[in-house]
């Protein structure tokens, strides 16, 4: 392995949301750092590298600061630009704005990018080397910000051919894909119904699709739409710990008195307590039983993007179904789909020109096909979290199994659960930098 000789005080893998800011919070406190991303999305990430103007965030853009003591910062950038607070701006103008605080980093001197895919990690004497395209980097720590992983292919698409199969829908193969499907105009599958399915369907209707679509997942739930609501807040002593029955009850009866939006929303300051409040058997009910609902209802999407996906429906070009997709099969033109809709006895068949994967995030670390994440587990050097979706971390971001390794973002999910959306990550980040500095200033 060749030296470049690149060195810095910390070594981020991860080029997106995570990275970025965990780096710009390091330069702030006057420590260097290196940004290693080989998916040429640095400073955007998979979520805000879209091109698509249609592709909105699923929030205002006066509570997406990168910042959390800036709280106005992406509202007056978005300002500058004919967008007012209160929007839901294209998710583009966030990665413009993310892009941004990551070059004013590299002209500070604080930050360098190094544009290749991190291929394993190695601990060395009072730090750690990252080799990358066939170089290798050295600093005193590292942190492991990978953001969302790839998901897993599911067992009835493993014999599809490439080119009617869709795995990642973010991956620049997919974006491919789609965009043929979308010129053929062929009818498409896609195999979940959250916020990756709303995506998808978004970027067909862009580049001009006009067949249909037929969205499956085992509930057939589809993120609720954002609307005015009034805030209704409670105390964290006030809210049912230690039992999700005990936390269920109380949340429909709030939902009865405030409405489920701010009901939701209330939890929102308390949830990562909350989680932990629950033990791993708590937590795997809530996995198993009441994820899919939490999900559509605390990640809304933006009021227009909900009311064109109930356009398609009413136009029979979107069709929502609960069930599962007992087999595909290509015949060489086309993917030939028996579909058991939830509570029916016989399967349906459809035939699409393209099946997608919708079904969100890798949701198991122990598939992940990152090599440098399988090589940290293989060796030790990490440890899963007590539910295998991610990274067992402590309370200050870090890793468990070595020394001098912080993880942030998605990675941590399943110590943290809320821990995938801007507010939670800009948080931990700069948690996470206090205590970096903390330990290099030994």
């Amino acid at each position: 392995m060749k030296s470049d000789f690149a060195r810095a005080d910390v070594l981020i893998v991860g080029g997106g949301f995570s990275g970025t800011m965990l780096a710009a919070q390091l330069a702030r406190r006057s420590l260097s750092s290196i940004i290693i991303e080989g998916a040429d999305r640095a400073g955007r990430g998979t979520a805000f590298s879209t091109p698509e103007e249609a592709h909105l965030l699923n929030v205002p853009a006066a509570r997406m600061s990168a910042w959390p003591d800036l709280p106005d910062d992406f509202a007056q950038h978005v300002q500058r630009h004919g967008f007012t607070p209160a929007d839901f701006v294209p998710r583009q103008e966030f990665g413009d704005y993310l892009r941004t605080i990551l070059d004013e980093a590299i002209a500070g001197g604080c930050v360098q990018l190094i544009a290749e895919e991190a291929s394993d990690a190695s601990p060395v004497c009072g730090g750690w080397t990252v080799e990358a395209g066939g170089k290798a980097y050295e600093g005193r720590a590292l942190a492991l910000a990978q953001g969302n992983l790839a998901p897993q292919v599911p067992g009835v698409a493993r014999d599809l051919p490439r080119s009617m199969f869709v795995n990642d829908p973010w991956s620049e193969e997919g974006q491919a894909a789609i965009a043929c499907a979308a010129e053929d105009g062929a009818d498409v599958l896609c195999i979940g119904t959250g916020l990756t399915m709303v995506d998808v369907v978004l970027s067909l209707t862009e580049a001009g699709h006009a067949g249909r679509i037929l969205a499956v997942s085992r509930r057939g739930l589809v993120p609720r739409s954002h609307a005015p609501n009034e805030t209704a807040p409670v105390e964290r002593d006030d809210v049912p710990q230690g039992s999700l029955l005990s936390l269920w009850r109380w949340l429909r009866k709030r939902t009865a008195i405030v409405g489920w939006r701010a009901a939701v929303d209330s939890l929102r300051p308390h949830s990562q307590a909350l989680w932990h409040s629950l033990d791993t058997r708590e937590q795997k009910r809530f996995l198993r039983h009441a994820r899919p609902w939490w999900d559509i209802h605390r990640h809304r999407i933006a009021p227009q993007i909900a009311d064109r996906l109930e356009g398609m429906v009413k136009d029979r070009r979107l069709e929502v179904m609960a069930g599962r997709v007992a087999s595909l099969v290509s015949d060489g033109a086309a993917v030939d789909a028996a579909i058991t809709p939830r509570g029916a006895s016989q399967d349906l068949r459809r035939r699409f020109g393209l099946a997608i994967n919708c079904t969100g995030p890798l949701g198991a670390i122990r598939f992940t096909r990152d090599p440098m994440l399988h090589n940290l587990l293989s060796a030790g050097r990490v440890e899963p979290d007590g539910l295998g979706m991610g990274l067992q971390v402590d309370g200050r971001g870090r890793a468990e199994g070595s020394e001098r390794l912080w993880a942030v973002g998605p990675l941590t999910k399943g110590v943290w659960w809320e821990i995938v959306a801007v507010p939670d990550i800009r948080q931990q980040v700069a948690v996470v930098a206090d205590d970096i500095a903390e330990e290099l200033e030994q």
